[in-house]
């Protein structure tokens, strides 16, 4: 009987630091070496090759990348790690310097990374793929991503034109390009074939979407037609972008989630100017108006962010009575961090750490009563939650679609599974719960 040798199977981690689109593009770069030969194992376990998708938004962000370099080099010495990501395109002659990196691969190769793995074997310098600019090309991408639980990304936009003082990503990510129709199409219905009953649209300026004619909202309308889809979340989405039929859309019976996440930055006029927002805090104010007007419960979610260059007590005092009064139900906290190349770094008015730290903090406080009161006018109502996971103190959880958290006590296994509960109760993060039927509720829209 002949005898065949077992040839094993090149171990491949990836690991993503940063954004929701972040993470679309290494769940997509896991299928594509999966499709090559690899075996996928969980970040941290011995590998042959470990993949590490970084981001430079903030200067903390791209020191978790280089600590995460050093900590890869140190507990997996012999495998080829390869650095892809936005720190890998604004920050390649720092990367270079780093022992342990083999390969730099800047945004314009991101999404071909596995077509440039020809060998393993380590190298004293880094290889580096890298150019300037990126291509302005509507895009396709290749693979299926790969993703646990319920929700899948789906990236159907990248680059951004919009010049904000404090942001790096125009230069990181390049101009405003969007996914052809049929690609993302095409990934979409082979997520919801892999299980997912929810995809999260994403990009960087989602709402900027524009190809062969189609908008976003014809992306949507598109997704809405696919089977076995419960779910479709948009991910965060610039205000001055959304157009009133993605609003009726939301409105009606429809699978797009009543959630938008729009972010503020400031609510101070001066600060939104020296910031180069396309709006002032009257624009953004009447917009939400119109927004829970239109979309009944609307799930809103905002940014906010302290110690912007010249951020006086007066202005973060406008910013935070902003808050306050707009009907948000959480917003996440960012401090302002100095990018080399934008606008900002130029500007007057440094705002002291220990101030920057104490306002962010108050803000931070405002969000969790925001969030519980937001959980609390539910109380009482029956909303449709699609469930994730048990959490630590044994509930099933998961979202409704205006992102809501909700556990419920149950010893049944709630993984994926859309079910209709009553709410009983509220604490900080989590609605609580009863689910009143066993069998699944018609998917939204239906």
């Amino acid at each position: 009987m002949a005898r065949y040798n077992s040839i094993p199977m090149p171990r491949a981690s990836l690991h993503t630091i940063g954004c929701r689109l972040n993470q679309a593009e290494t769940a997509l770069l896991g299928d594509q070496l999966r499709s090559r030969g690899y075996d996928l194992v969980e970040f941290g376990r011995p590998a042959d090759l470990v993949v590490v998708n970084t981001c430079s938004v903030t200067d903390n962000a791209e020191a978790d990348c280089r600590s995460l370099i050093r900590k890869i080099r140190r507990s997996a010495p012999d495998a080829f790690v390869a650095v892809t990501g936005c720190y890998a395109q604004t920050g390649a002659d720092v990367l270079q310097k780093m022992e342990g990196i083999d390969l730099i691969v800047g945004t314009q190769y991101k999404m071909d990374l596995p077509r440039y793995l020809t060998s393993l074997e380590r190298r004293p310098a880094p290889e580096v793929l890298h150019t300037r600019t990126v291509r302005r090309d509507d895009f396709t991408i290749e693979g299926i991503g790969e993703y646990e639980g319920t929700r899948a990304n789906l990236k159907v936009q990248d680059g951004c034109n919009f010049m904000c003082a404090f942001c790096i990503i125009p230069f990181s990510r390049g101009h405003e390009r969007s996914r052809r129709p049929d690609d993302l199409l095409r990934e979409a219905e082979g997520l919801v074939a892999r299980g997912h009953r929810e995809i999260v649209v994403t990009g960087v300026n989602v709402g900027r979407y524009q190809c062969e004619g189609r908008t976003l909202e014809d992306v949507i309308g598109m997704l809405e037609a696919i089977p076995g889809l419960d779910r479709i979340r948009i991910s965060s989405i610039e205000p001055t972008t959304i157009s009133e039929g993605l609003l009726e859309r939301m409105a009606g019976p429809s699978k797009l989630c009543r959630y938008l996440h729009m972010p503020l930055q400031s609510g101070d006029d001066s600060i939104l100017q020296a910031m180069n927002r396309r709006y002032t805090t009257h624009d953004y104010a009447a917009f939400v108006e119109k927004a829970v007007k239109t979309v009944p419960d609307l799930g809103l979610g905002t940014d906010l962010m302290v110690g912007f260059p010249g951020e006086t007590d007066v202005a973060f005092a406008n910013t935070r009575a902003m808050a306050a009064d707009l009907p948000f139900a959480y917003f996440h906290v960012f401090s302002y961090s100095p990018r080399r190349g934008t606008a900002a770094v130029k500007l007057p008015g440094a705002v002291p750490s220990k101030t920057v730290k104490a306002r962010s903090e108050e803000l931070c406080s405002l969000s969790r009563a925001k969030r519980l009161n937001f959980y609390h006018r539910h109380v009482g109502q029956t909303v449709s939650v699609l469930f994730e996971t048990r959490n630590q103190s044994g509930l099933y959880t998961g979202l409704t679609d205006n992102y809501i958290r909700v556990g419920v006590p149950t010893e049944e296994d709630l993984g994926n599974d859309l079910r209709t509960v009553r709410l009983t109760g509220a604490m900080d993060g989590l609605a609580l719960g009863a689910t009143v039927e066993r069998s699944s509720v018609q998917p939204i829209g239906a």
